[in-house]
């Protein structure tokens, strides 16, 4: 098995292990004690917080470990929203973010906050200046991830970082997908991150507040981590998720050019073996070992199975990948395509043999569940029959799918075995009750060259509405 999966998961780092397991002999008592033992799970606590706060970029007494990153994102944002009150209780997040930092906002929101989603172009990236715009008054906090864990694009934190500190809010990172890289560039004010991300070990997360930040910790008072993350502290995990950190940032410079060029094998070469494929996400400025393409007329989860069978671990932000068969926030917030999306994100150490592998059982593997699924074939897609105008109106649909009760990527498989058969700048209707055709009928346009005219109430959901242009 190829193991493609790192930005959910990284596989243990060897210099993890074995802090992890040179420390369980010496970290297990309580580091706050007096007697021999305490004592020398003080020293390797406090070592290991010196190491994680050096590769952070912040004071050691600046920073506290959490039982996980979702918990130190929680901790974070409503410890700098409880610490600003005065100010008021409007938190800015982009509309990207990890999904601890909206259910936090939800949160917010539903206590009588008010939370303002700052969008993204078609690359996943926000522009400084619409977080600038977003600021008000009574802005307590802002929030942006340091780069994003679907698709890799890396966020301007330091020019945010600056219209936020002109405007006297604090601007909250999540730098659990890029710290393993290094440190976060720019003013910010606080800091979360995930062990498990880079190498360490699982159920440890970081939490930095910077000196001069206002900041109340919530729920009940706790004498540990300066009151900011309650409970006993896991010594053993915490000295090997701080010692896999300085190791992976040593490693950082010559894995990233080396897994960089790897990704930029499959940014190239998937568009060219695999017909209608949408690479998303920024081409430049990424994360170096995460790449992420979308396939027209794939079911992602049937295409992830198909994968697993040939040896290759890989996730995806496809809606059918799903419990609740809605889109990826992710992909929906970029508008672009969400079916058949697979993302690749390599751990330190892929070999290229593997890589190659992977690039040579894609293409077979996209095609054989595509035929599985009835998609058309390229020429179909393409609308090869040509056939006369029509002034037929937006409004007047001169031929109607009914896809009621399918789910991606049956709507738009529909679609395109049927564009052809109508007259160019005629309207064609496709019925739909799944949430994800909402996205990606529009991206098909996109991709297809066609004209998504817009949605309208239809009998038992939503019918969307496609003017073909060839």
């Amino acid at each position: 098995m190829a193991y493609f999966d790192s930005a959910s998961s990284a596989p243990l780092h060897p210099v993890a292990r074995q802090a992890l397991l040179a420390s369980l002999d010496e970290g297990w008592a309580d580091p706050a004690r007096l007697y021999r033992e305490g004592r020398r799970a003080r020293i390797l606590l406090d070592a290991a917080r010196e190491a994680a706060a050096s590769a952070v970029g912040c004071r050691p007494d600046e920073l506290v470990f959490t039982s996980s990153g979702t918990r130190a994102v929680h901790r974070g944002i409503a410890g700098a929203l409880a610490g600003r009150r005065r100010v008021g209780a409007h938190l800015v997040v982009s509309a990207v973010e990890h999904s601890s930092v909206l259910h936090a906002a939800e949160s917010h929101e539903s206590a009588g906050g008010t939370v303002t989603e700052v969008g993204v172009d078609r690359t996943g990236r926000v522009a400084p200046d619409a977080y600038e715009k977003a600021l008000r008054a009574d802005t307590a906090l802002a929030c942006l991830q340091s780069a994003n864990h679907e698709v890799g694009t890396e966020q301007p934190v330091a020019d945010v970082a600056q219209v936020c500190g002109e405007a006297g809010v604090p601007l909250l990172v999540d730098a659990a997908q890029s710290l393993g890289w290094g440190p976060v560039a720019g003013d910010w004010s606080l800091l979360t991150a995930s062990a498990h991300k880079w190498g360490g070990p699982p159920g440890v997360g970081m939490l930095a507040v910077r000196k001069g930040v206002r900041f109340a910790p919530q729920g009940p008072a706790d004498e540990r981590e300066s009151g900011r993350a309650p409970g006993f502290e896991n010594i053993p995990a915490v000295v090997a998720a701080a010692a896999s950190l300085r190791a992976v940032q040593q490693e950082a410079v010559a894995e990233a050019a080396r897994l960089r060029a790897l990704v930029d094998r499959i940014r190239t070469r998937v568009p060219r073996l695999v017909p209608d494929v949408e690479v998303v996400g920024d081409p430049l400025r990424r994360l170096p070992h995460l790449v992420t393409f979308s396939c027209l007329y794939v079911d992602g989860e049937t295409l992830l199975h198909a994968l697993d069978r040939a040896g290759f671990s890989v996730s995806s932000g496809s809606s059918c990948t799903s419990s609740t068969l809605t889109p990826s926030h992710v992909l929906r917030a970029m508008g672009v395509l969400s079916e058949g999306n697979v993302r690749v994100s390599l751990p330190p150490g892929t070999a290229e043999e593997d890589l190659e592998r992977f690039l040579s059982v894609l293409p077979d593997t996209v095609r054989d569940v595509r035929e599985r699924l009835g998609a058309p074939s390229a020429a179909a897609a393409n609308g090869a029959t040509a056939t006369a105008p029509t002034t037929a109106g937006a409004e007047e649909a001169a031929l109607t799918v009914d896809s009621l009760g399918k789910r991606c990527p049956i709507p738009v498989i529909e679609l395109a075995k049927v564009i052809g058969d109508v007259p160019v700048g005629a309207v064609v209707a496709v019925l739909s009750d799944d949430e994800a055709a909402r996205l990606d009928i529009p991206a098909w346009c996109e991709m297809r060259e066609q004209e998504y005219v817009g949605e309208r109430a239809g009998d038992g959901g939503t019918a969307y509405l496609v003017r073909r242009r060839a």
